[in-house]
């Protein structure tokens, strides 16, 4: 996949060349410091593949796009979270804030190859694990959330609970609840287990905002979390629970 990198930063584009180069997969065709050397860049290359910052000298990387009639694929980096929303609105691949991890890249690379299942993988003797677009989303990540009009770029730290809610998956965060069409098994398996723990068929808990544990009926648990509400823990699952976290 030929790949431009667009940044004013010379040292940020020299540690994306490098993060790249564990990916053999992944060609870096050019270099671009500002949107108007990356439209003649784009125009000579069309590169499947723009790594685009948003603040440079002259004009912004949204204004970039606005300014092309054909783009390849979007991965936006950036030092600025709160442009995420109008990064998605744009129908950017991903969102990788500065300084960006091996981790989450190699996972953006996935998606920008459509590849769900199948793992760009580095170069051998490269540093970075193995990542795929199913690699465990843990508790630092950012997730785009949309329910209808409103939209939310979340820390998975913040979200305290997942719950089925008819035939949807309602997430609990601060005074929030929004809808995804996502079901718990999806999300199980897509978060990471060390912090997120399926409590029974409807629900899925963040073990950081556990509160307390009581015992429950026949010999399973109830928990609550900090801001609400309890939540029952099967039985099958309390048993799993005492031994998971047991010393």
């Amino acid at each position: 996949m030929t790949t431009l990198i667009v940044d004013d930063s010379r040292l940020a584009r020299t540690e994306l060349r490098h993060l790249l180069g564990a990916f053999p997969d992944i060609t870096v065709v050019g270099e671009a410091r500002h949107a108007a050397e990356a439209r003649e860049l784009l125009a000579a290359l069309q590169p499947d593949l723009l790594l685009l910052d948003i603040h440079m000298p002259g004009e912004t990387g949204f204004e970039l796009l606005a300014s092309l009639e054909a783009a390849p694929q979007v991965i936006f980096t950036t030092a600025y979270d709160e442009y995420a929303l109008r990064a998605f609105e744009v129908n950017a691949l991903d969102y990788l804030l500065k300084p960006v991890q091996t981790e989450r890249l190699a996972t953006a690379l996935a998606k920008a190859q459509g590849q769900v299942t199948t793992p760009l993988n580095p170069a051998p003797g490269a540093a970075p694990a193995e990542a795929t677009a199913t690699t465990p989303l843990t508790e630092n990540d950012q997730v785009f959330v949309r329910d209808g009009e409103q939209c939310w770029f979340v820390r998975l730290s913040e979200v305290r609970l997942f719950e089925i809610s008819a035939g949807y998956t309602q997430i609990y965060f601060d005074t929030h609840r929004p809808l995804i069409p996502r079901t718990l098994q999806h999300l199980e398996q897509r978060l990471d287990a060390r912090t997120f723990f399926r409590a029974n068929r409807q629900q899925i808990i963040n073990l950081k905002w556990v509160e307390s544990i009581e015992p429950w009926f026949s010999n399973t648990l109830k928990i609550r979390l900090r801001g609400g509400p309890e939540v029952e823990v099967s039985r099958q699952q309390s048993a799993r629970f005492r031994e998971l976290l047991s010393l």
